[in-house]
């Protein structure tokens, strides 16, 4: 095995291939900011800790070392349009955007789920920064999560429960 780990096209592939719940990391500063996620999951229940990967040139990133806080916003089945608005580069992302603060951190209206964060740990992940947050608050709603996989959107079907 090379040291220098698989190569990218063949990373891309195998990862592409698992589907990956989407997510609007925000923070506040003196604005409200906030980016698309895929890499993101629950880390440690005792004590409860996250981790997103963040890239780490990004704007959000410098937020949350100053603020040491973030939010995690699990987009709904439907809210692809979100996904891809904070995915682009920008200062307006939020322009038109029906949000409120929680927990004092931006949470856009209609999401999956919501998970307020103290900043616990930031660690090297190569080109991206892992911030492990402690979770202050959570709330899961009852849509359906926005899924990723093959570079399209979707959820999951439901299926029948057996009966008896």
């Amino acid at each position: 095995m090379s040291a220098e780990g698989v190569d990218a096209a063949t990373f891309r592939a195998a990862f592409g291939a698992v589907c990956a719940p989407v997510a609007v990391v925000t923070s506040f500063d003196d604005r409200p900011h906030g980016t698309t996620v895929s890499a993101f999951c629950s880390l440690s229940i005792d004590p409860p800790l996250v981790l997103v990967a963040l890239d780490r040139g990004s704007d959000l990133l410098a937020m949350v070392r100053r603020s040491e806080r973030y939010g995690i916003n699990v987009l709904a089945h439907g809210q692809e349009a979100l996904a891809t608005r904070f995915a682009r580069k920008g200062l307006d992302k939020f322009e038109g955007v029906p949000w409120e603060l929680d927990h004092d951190l931006p949470r856009l209206a209609g999401i999956a789920s919501w998970i307020a964060c103290r900043l616990y740990e930031i660690a090297d992940g190569g080109d991206h920064v892992i911030a492990v947050g402690l979770v202050e608050h959570a709330e899961a709603g009852t849509a359906d999560p926005l899924l990723y996989r093959q570079r399209e959107f979707g959820t999951l079907l439901r299926r029948a429960s057996p009966v008896g």
